[in-house]
């Protein structure tokens, strides 16, 4: 395999190899041809780089094309790639661990030697799963470690973030550091994030009350936040784990805001842990890789990936999608490019494509309809593909298509993948007709204006698909919640004071 510094080149794909040109449809489907080209010839995409194919799911003919073989960013719509060949590399059934171990000898309730927390990249770890490690080293009767806690990330690399992401994306929630030992401190996992939350004061005018969950010694709060109701900004500095509060705000407010080294704020977290149930470290901590053959003391086990893949692809969870890549491969790059020896098998060419990451915020990654489509196709013919298809978005029922389509002959019926970066939009999946035919779809829209809400195109066309056959085709107009320029007040993330776009669809609560 030959290896650039940051892409990927394997040997050539097997599997069809589609054409693009400007509004072709195969014969019979002229009526079909005709309303897809009218929609995007929508006067929202004048400047716009579009592509579209639709093929059928079964046996992948092409039934309309439009620039479908032209790279692009195709945004969160990289997450169908990334989950489908985990999970032909690792298996549905892959689990990650996190172990307490130790080379040291006990006498009595004293453990004689260093205690080793180490990570297996466990994404969806959470404070009590940290207590609950602690609770069993209790229970075994330790009550003192005559050595260090040693805090041992070494699973994965030292590389935080995926190249060509944003430096000033850092903050939020959807761009934490991945790490081998981390912590998700609510039930979306949004890991390598803390809770900020914060509380009016007495009286208006007086200070805020501002509270972090889980509690720890790691980040630092600095708040000029009161009591009054204007609103409350969240923001982590830049390279730093000062947290700082600012407006003011009448109601109990919750924020998240990611952290800086993960792997500190489950030392801190799991110190607390030994505390509590009164276990004396006399070493302090350290960072190292636990010895080789060392006992194992106490073990978490996560759930299953076939299941992971329910919260990374319904609610687009950037984070879930990069602990993937490192699982595969211990670093960004190599991750990719163990996962790209799957790529074949999912009708996918390694040599015509660029990925940098696995949750497709990278500025650098260039895929293309066609490739999505094909990723479509091939997962039918896959054992774990029933799994994978009920873990992605309903259109008008779960996750970041819960408010799209509604009302429409799409709603229950299109299983899609979102994408939004600034200036990209994207929509890839399954739908079946009003005549009972499947068919997979992929639009992919750059250097597209966001308040003109591209997401109207994306459902007008999965609307259209799913009325073709109908009587009387549904009007390719469709209503969504409209495009808003920045995140609602109740939104899971801050919000810059400037307008930000690229934020994935769901958190910014407008999908």
């Amino acid at each position: 395999m030959k290896l650039r510094i940051l892409g990927v080149v394997v040997a050539a794909a097997a599997g069809l190899t589609l054409t693009s040109s400007g509004g072709a449809g195969a014969a019979g489907n002229e009526a079909l041809t005709a309303d897809l080209d009218a929609i995007l010839a929508d006067n929202a995409l004048k400047g716009a780089d579009v592509g579209l194919v639709v093929r059928d799911a079964g046996t992948g003919e092409v039934i309309y094309t439009r620039q479908s073989g032209r790279r692009s960013q195709v945004a969160s719509n990289l997450k169908l790639l990334t989950t489908a060949t985990a999970l032909d590399l690792l298996g549905p059934d892959h689990r990650w661990k996190t172990e307490l171990v130790s080379s040291g000898t006990r006498s009595g309730s004293t453990l004689n030697g260093d205690l080793v927390l180490r990570g297996g990249g466990d994404p969806t770890m959470s404070r009590l799963r940290y207590q609950q490690l602690a609770d069993t080293l209790k229970a075994s009767g330790v009550t003192t470690v005559n050595g260090a806690l040693v805090v041992d990330d070494t699973k994965f690399d030292a590389q935080p973030y995926g190249t060509g992401w944003a430096w000033d994306d850092e903050p939020y929630s959807y761009s934490a550091e991945t790490s081998a030992l981390t912590l998700s401190p609510d039930a979306k996992f949004s890991a390598g994030t803390v809770v900020v939350r914060v509380k009016p004061g007495a009286a208006a005018g007086a200070p805020a009350v501002v509270t972090v969950e889980p509690a720890n010694d790691h980040v630092q709060i600095a708040s000029t936040a009161t009591t009054g109701g204007a609103g409350i900004v969240v923001e982590r500095e830049h390279g730093t784990n000062v947290i700082r509060v600012s407006g003011s705000t009448n109601v109990e407010t919750t924020r998240l805001s990611t952290v800086k080294d993960p792997t500190g704020l489950v030392s801190s977290v799991f110190q607390k842990a030994l505390q509590a149930n009164g276990i004396t470290v006399t070493g302090g901590v350290k960072r190292a890789k636990a010895p080789a053959g060392a006992a194992v003391l106490a073990t978490d086990t996560s759930m299953k990936l076939s299941e992971l893949n329910v919260p990374l692809l319904k609610d687009s969870n950037n984070m879930l999608a990069e602990v993937l890549v490192k699982t595969a491969g211990g670093s960004f790059v190599n991750g990719v490019n163990q996962l790209s020896t799957k790529w074949a098998g999912l009708g996918v060419d390694p040599n015509a494509v660029e990925v940098f990451d696995g949750s497709g915020m990278s500025r650098l990654d260039q895929f293309s309809p066609d490739d999505l489509t094909s990723v479509l196709v091939k997962a039918r013919t896959k054992p774990w593909f029933a799994a994978w298809q009920a873990s992605l978005p309903v259109a008008g029922v779960d996750g970041t298509l819960v408010n799209r389509m509604r009302g429409t002959p799409a709603a229950g019926n299109v299983k899609a993948k979102t994408g939004s970066l600034s200036g990209v939009s994207g929509l890839s999946g399954y739908v079946r007709t009003a005549a009972g035919r499947d068919l997979v779809f992929s639009v992919v829209q750059n250097n597209v204006l966001l308040f003109n809400n591209p997401r109207n195109i994306e459902d007008r066309i999965a609307v259209r698909l799913a009325s073709d056959g109908a009587a009387q085709p549904a009007s390719p107009q469709v209503q969504s919640v409209p495009q808003q320029r920045r995140a609602p007040a109740q939104d899971r993330t801050a919000v810059p004071a400037k307008e930000r776009f690229d934020v994935e669809c769901s958190w910014v609560g407008t999908c």
